[in-house]
């Protein structure tokens, strides 16, 4: 059982919808298979109008939860929001935003690896083996 129990209140903080979508639905489908593997917390610090949200990930075997806390964490992400907005839409990547310096991190790499499998995927992209069934698909 992970100790974060409470849900989203709507309308807290000025962060976009986007973002409120986002961890909303994180926190609505709750368990993730692609982390079954994976414990542990991050902390993003998401920057707008010189404010600071904090929204706080907790996972646990695949188990996800979150809150708007700020709390220490394995890692901890920064971002300007409408950045994160962009991850978010999969338009960008944080992998190569982190090595552009366009995202900043402290603690576990690893939850920088990590962040690839929770965001979109590029507009228009495919997965490979539906690329593969597809007769008029590339090989």
């Amino acid at each position: 059982m992970l100790p974060c129990d409470r849900r989203i209140p709507a309308g807290v903080g000025a962060m976009s919808e986007t973002t409120r979508k986002f961890f909303d639905a994180l926190e609505r489908h709750g368990h993730e298979r692609v982390l079954k593997k994976t414990n542990g917390t991050i902390r993003f610090d998401l920057e707008h109008d010189h404010e600071v949200d904090h929204w706080f990930v907790e996972i646990c075997g695949g188990a996800v939860r979150v809150s708007q806390r700020n709390s220490d964490a394995d890692a901890v992400i920064r971002a300007d929001s409408a950045f994160f907005d962009r991850m978010v839409r999969g338009e960008a990547k944080p992998l190569p935003a982190w090595l552009r310096n366009e995202i900043t991190s402290e603690g576990q790499f690893r939850f920088i690896v990590l962040l690839e499998r929770l965001f979109a995927p590029p507009p228009g992209a495919r997965h490979p083996r539906a690329l593969a069934r597809d007769p008029g698909g590339r090989r």
